[in-house]
């Protein structure tokens, strides 16, 4: 059961959906000051090749100077660095390497005791799994947004056309395929 007040530590994949198609204020509604961004993944938003098609980093810099979303940077020798590390360079046998973005959330969310929001399953079930960890995806958001009378399934439908359009990887052919196979 997820709580009123943890934070959503979100990885590319998650918050990039949103991003590309200007659907962040679903985000903002749902979670009011809970959004936070790992530093790395704020990078990877940052990159030129991505910014030249759209201005990711811009649409973050407003959530975040408007309070809605923080930036976290972790800090070498602590837990969650030596966990975000391990994730990135030397994980447990049986368990691949992860980008820094993905490895940025699950460590924060594992040692801060917060929701990982990633869509990215094939890279993450395990260490989800493993570390016990809360765990949402972009179709659990928007279906989230439909109980909360945010989005109707039909608009849910449209935004989630866009996202595959965008080449978002959500592994449903549509909002309402996604919501038969999770009621």
């Amino acid at each position: 059961m997820k709580s009123l007040t943890d934070p959503l530590f979100f990885d590319n994949d998650c918050l990039s959906a949103f991003l590309w198609v200007n659907c962040e204020n679903i985000l903002v509604k749902l979670y009011p000051g809970r959004i936070v961004i790992p530093r790395e993944v704020y990078i990877e938003l940052s990159n030129p090749s991505v910014n030249r098609v759209k201005g990711l980093k811009a649409q973050v810099d407003t959530l975040v100077m408007s309070s809605q979303a923080t930036v976290v940077q972790i800090i070498v020798g602590s837990p969650v660095y030596d966990l975000y590390f391990k994730l990135t360079q030397n994980p447990d046998p049986g368990n691949n390497r992860i980008g820094d973005g993905e490895a940025a959330a699950i460590a924060l969310a594992k040692e801060q005791g917060g929701i990982l929001a990633s869509n990215n399953l094939r890279d993450i079930s395990n260490y989800v799994q493993g570390f016990g960890l809360k765990h949402v995806t972009t179709g659990a958001i928007m279906k989230e947004a439909l109980a909360e009378g945010w989005i109707t399934e039909a608009v849910g439908n449209a935004i989630w056309q866009k996202m595959l359009n965008r080449k978002r990887l959500l592994g449903h052919q549509s909002f309402s395929d996604y919501l038969r196979s999770n009621s």
